[in-house]
Order: structure tokens, then C-alpha cells, then sequence
């Protein structure tokens, strides 16, 4: 945790255990040579007098001894006192700032609109998660398993704890305003049960599941979810293009986001970049000469696609273009027309 007071906690600890084992030092080097006691002895007898158990004496104190062993009393009364309060207080102070911790974040998911809801954080929910993230798209994760909680936590990320099968822990991850849910569940029926219960909550929301047996695609798109993904048979395709047509493979690759720096394609909303009370065309608005950018795809109102569209391409509202550039281009093209500020 980087919570300031928890770290000034953890120094109050240090320094109370410090002062503890200076206590224990100064009290077995007096007694090893005030009162001339071997070692072991002056281990046991400085112990007993620092946790006053009441045990009696290896041998009878002379004065000396005695002046020694009222400091020890006094000092190690005062020290241990303050080492218990200190640890109690850091206990008790870190479940109250857990408690706290979690209720702000809890307020914080019911403040989010059309953000991203993540059922799983194992392998394919951690790719979704860092994808999002370099995106800076608002999600929550929803997770069962406490030591990934945990981590969820080290990683302040936005998460709840619960079934995703079960509609309470949807509700509680703000479903009814989320834009889009993903499950990476690892079970298919799992996952099933999900984009089921997601798609009676919010009929509206896009659901992308993803499936480990192919069988289980149908299933998964008539119980309501708009994209169904196969890791393997991604995978399998992707190691089969780079025996076939792996210089190109390789330039797919690089068009990858991994964040801000090297951000080289981007999907932009037509209503981002100009008034569309009256349509222009893709030559009209010109982005080649502005930013640099190049249109290399459409996506009409009705969702189909067009690769390379041409110039006279109308950009009718609803619609969106993908752009291909250099990451510095498109930090111009998002510079531009603020397109940062509304992703």
C-alpha cells in the first residue's frame, strides 16, 4: 500500500523494534559485566526483567547491580509500552484504512458511465485489463479469488469481490451503466451463464466472451454476446500466418498498442472531428494533410466495414474511421481534435 500513513506507521514500527533490541543489547552487556553473569545468564536475566515475569534472580544483585537493573526496569517499561501501542495502532489503523480504501472505490464504480466490466483477471482478462489501461478506458474487475484480490489491490485497480454468475456482484460493478462487458472466464458454461444474466440486466451493452471449445461459439451468440473469441484458435492462426506470410504477420504485429509512446492506429468517431450538421467527405476533411494520419478503414452506420475507403467516402454521423500513422502522428491527430480527452 502507498498510503502515507500506513508508511509512517510502518517507521514508528521499525523504530519502536530498534528500540527494543537496543533495550535487549545495553541489558546483556550490563549484566555480562556489572554483575560478571556468562552470557546465558545475562540473556535470561535481562529478558525476565524486560517482559517482568517475575522469575527470580541467577544469583543475588549486589548494588551495582541493582542501580542497573532499576534503569533496565524503567527504560524497557517505557520502550515495550510504547512498541504495543505502536503495533496495536498500526493494526488497527490498517483495517480501518482497508474498510476506507474500499468503500471510496466502491463509490468510485458507482460514479462510472459506459465504462468496461472484466469477469476473470487470468491470462485473457490480464491482456484485456493492460489493453485498457494503455487505452485509458475506465473497467472493473470482477474477481472471486482472494489472492488475486490482493494483487488487484498492490496494482490499485478497480475491482469487486464475487461471483460473476451471480447478478448481485453484476449489479454491484455497475452493469446497468457499463458499455461493455468482457468475460474471460475460464469455463465455458461459466461464461454462458454470464453473457446470459449480463444481457437481461442491459440489453444494450456490447458482451464479448471469450470460449475455449469451438462447440461452445453458438451457444455463446445466442445467449447474447456480440463477439465470441478463440484464444487457441487465434493462436493457432496467428503461428500459421507467420510460416505463410510472416513479413506481413510481422508488420500486423507491429501496428500493436502498447501504450501512449507507441500508439501507430487509432478508431475515431466522425462526430470527433467535425461538425456533422453538414457531411464532409474523407478528402473534405483532409487528416493526411493536417496530421498526417491516413484513413485506411470505414465503419458506416450500420457497422459494415470498408477497407481503403475512397476519398469521396461520405462521413455520415455514427460512423467511425481508422487512421494508421506514426505515434507521433497520431498524438497529433488526438492533439488535434482532443480525441485523448474523450476516450
Amino acid at each position: 500500500m502507498n498510503n502515507p500513513l500506513i508508511k509512517l506507521f510502518r517507521s514508528k514500527i521499525y523504530t519502536a523494534l530498534l528500540l527494543l533490541l537496543f533495550v535487549l543489547f545495553v541489558g546483556i552487556i550490563g549484566y555480562r559485566f556489572v554483575s560478571n553473569y556468562t552470557w546465558i545468564d545475562a540473556v535470561y536475566m535481562t529478558v525476565i526483567t524486560i517482559t517482568t515475569v517475575g522469575f527470580g534472580e541467577v544469583q543475588p544483585l549486589d548494588t551495582e547491580a541493582k542501580i542497573f537493573t532499576i534503569f533496565l526496569i524503567l527504560s524497557s517499561v517505557v520502550i515495550v509500552g510504547y512498541a504495543i501501542s505502536i503495533i496495536t495502532e498500526y493494526i488497527l489503523s490498517k483495517n480501518n484504512f482497508e474498510d476506507i480504501k474500499q468503500r471510496k472505490m466502491q463509490k468510485e464504480i458507482e460514479a462510472m458511465v459506459g465504462h468496461i466490466i472484466i469477469c476473470g483477471f487470468g491470462r485473457n482478462g490480464k491482456q484485456a485489463a493492460k489493453k485498457l489501461q494503455d487505452y485509458g478506458k475506465p473497467f472493473v474487475i470482477i474477481e472471486r479469488n482472494k489472492e488475486i484480490i490482493e494483487r488487484l489491490q498492490e496494482e490499485d485497480l478497480p475491482y469487486v469481490l464475487g461471483d460473476a454468475n451471480e447478478d448481485e456482484t453484476l449489479i454491484e460493478a455497475g452493469i446497468e451503466r457499463a458499455s461493455t462487458l468482457i468475460s474471460a472466464l475460464p469455463s465455458d458454461a461459466d461464461n454462458l451463464f454470464v453473457v446470459l444474466s449480463a444481457r437481461q440486466i442491459n440489453n444494450s451493452m456490447s458482451i464479448i466472451s471469450r470460449a475455449s471449445q469451438e462447440t461452445s461459439y453458438n451457444k455463446l451468440k445466442l445467449a447474447g454476446a456480440n463477439n465470441v473469441i478463440l484464444p487457441d484458435r487465434i493462436g493457432g492462426d496467428h503461428m500459421a500466418s507467420l510460416v505463410v506470410i510472416p513479413d506481413l504477420v510481422e508488420f500486423i504485429d507491429n501496428l500493436g498498442i502498447v501504450g501512449e509512446k507507441n500508439i501507430n492506429i487509432e478508431e475515431v468517431k466522425v462526430e470527433q472531428l467535425y461538425d456533422v450538421a453538414q457531411i464532409k467527405t474523407i478528402r473534405e476533411l483532409d487528416l493526411r494533410k493536417k496530421t498526417g494520419c491516413t484513413v485506411i478503414g470505414f465503419k458506416n452506420e450500420n457497422g459494415e466495414y470498408i477497407v481503403n475507403p475512397e476519398a469521396d467516402t461520405r462521413l455520415v454521423p455514427s460512423s467511425k474511421i481508422i487512421v494508421l500513422g506514426r505515434p507521433e502522428q497520431i498524438k497529433r491527430l488526438n492533439s488535434e481534435y482532443n480525441i485523448e480527452q474523450e476516450a
